[in-house]
């Protein structure tokens, strides 16, 4: 069987390594990949946006298979040109991915069906959006409506920021026409908590919680970023949590979709606040979230690529998921400065017999150098959090190269509260 998957960061290195347990893969090819991902995937240098050649090298190699990985090509419709040659294809169609691709999109669906979320308006003119913000109550979240690396979004603590934040994103255009539109909502408390889904339009199997570490520096300070790092299962998410999610959430998400006649089916992330009035989206994405995937899919136990195929034939309810009982943590290393400036061009020194997922790296005469801001991620597993903790860190001393910063912190909030 031929496979071929969409996208190069560590996300889609994860992907890769879980679909390769399947024995009837024959051979799996990464467009474009990167000088990591080179270990157990045919890379191919096309870009993940663009469409046409993508499809053009699936048709003309005969792949069996293709999984769509990123935000970016599933809103552009990569799932819906693929399927119309006949390439069976892992991932939601364009209009199915308006989920993440329109923050504006999916607070309306929220409010029509009435899945909890926070309050928000939606300004289309940066004057009107800069009136309401001049007396809304603060702290406030500015969002940009389209797609922005997962960086579209501020939290405003003061008055002046939130000014500050509108006309960065509507006036300077900073993440650019993504910010045509904003969406203003309340600033929600409460434990953050990441649930991918598999979905295949009509049954909906939430995978293994986690927690993201979105901010730079240690302590939760600094900018943010696409993840610093990542643990699994989220402590916050008890089973009575995950009860309540799967019937006010999850499964009012998948129908609120198909009654729009935007039926999703792929990998449906949820992002969601722990509030004191119970739990509330902050947002959707279309597909597997990076990093969280890179601790989720080692503690999936069933097989993706076969749960994948069952998603595709609308026969999710046909196949058991199964994850361990165990836990898992990644700790991503990046070039010192990221997110802002960095310098590339080290070679990185690695074990190949750990789990390490490859996102900002190329080959280089035949040496593997970093090219971009988050470099890897380290993952391991074991019977509990701390020890997965402990052991991720001792891997990362197995790293080396120059300029390579990471957060010392990842998992410390939810080892507390295990303790609590």
């Amino acid at each position: 069987m031929k496979v071929m998957v969409v996208g190069g960061g560590g996300r889609e290195h994860a992907i890769i390594k879980k679909i390769k347990e399947n024995k009837n893969v024959e051979e799996i090819f990464a467009l474009p990949g990167n000088g990591g991902i080179a270990a157990d995937a045919t890379c191919v240098d096309i870009g993940a946006k663009d469409i046409d050649k993508i499809v053009e090298f699936a048709v003309s190699n005969h792949i069996d298979f293709a999984v769509v990985a990123p935000d970016d090509p599933l809103v552009l419709g990569a799932v819906d040109a693929l399927n119309a040659k006949g390439i069976k294809t892992f991932g939601p169609d364009s209009k199915a991915a308006i989920i993440e691709g329109s923050k504006a999109f999916s607070k309306d669906l929220m409010k029509k069906y009435n899945i909890p979320t926070a309050q928000y308006e939606t300004f289309c003119e940066m004057d009107k959006a800069l009136e309401y913000v001049q007396n809304c109550p603060i702290p406030v979240v500015v969002k940009a409506d389209g797609l922005a690396l997962g960086k579209g979004v501020i939290i405003a603590e003061t008055r002046e920021q939130a000014v500050d934040a509108v006309k960065t994103i509507m006036g300077d255009k900073v993440f650019g026409d993504s910010g045509n539109k904003v969406v203003i909502e309340e600033f929600l408390t409460g434990p953050e908590v990441s649930v991918l889904s598999f979905t295949d339009g009509k049954t909906i199997v939430p995978m293994i919680s986690s927690m993201d570490h979105k901010r730079a520096l240690d302590g939760d300070k600094g900018l943010n970023t696409g993840g610093m790092g990542t643990i699994a299962p989220n402590p916050y998410y008890t089973d009575e949590v995950a009860a309540i999610c799967m019937e006010t959430i999850f499964k009012p998400t998948v129908e609120a979709m198909n009654k729009e006649g935007r039926s999703f089916s792929g990998c449906l992330y949820f992002g969601l606040m722990i509030t004191e009035k119970g739990p509330k989206v902050i947002e959707y994405n279309c597909r597997f979230g990076d990093p969280e995937t890179q601790v989720v899919l080692p503690l999936l136990e069933s097989d993706l690529l076969d749960i994948m195929l069952k998603i595709y034939d609308k026969e999710l309810d046909q196949i058991e998921v199964k994850f361990s009982d165990k836990s898992a943590a990644c700790v991503v290393m990046a070039s010192d400065g990221y997110p802002g400036k960095y310098e590339t061009g080290f070679e990185i020194s690695m074990p190949l017999d750990k789990n390490i997922y490859v996102a900002g790296a190329k080959l280089k005469d035949g040496r593997l150098v970093t090219g971009g801001g988050r470099v890897l991620g380290v993952t391991e597993t074991a019977p509990n959090l701390k020890d997965a903790l402990d052991k991720a860190y001792e891997t990362v001393k197995s790293v080396d190269f120059a300029n390579a910063y990471y957060r010392k912190d990842i998992g410390k909030r939810a080892l507390m509260a295990e303790r609590n």
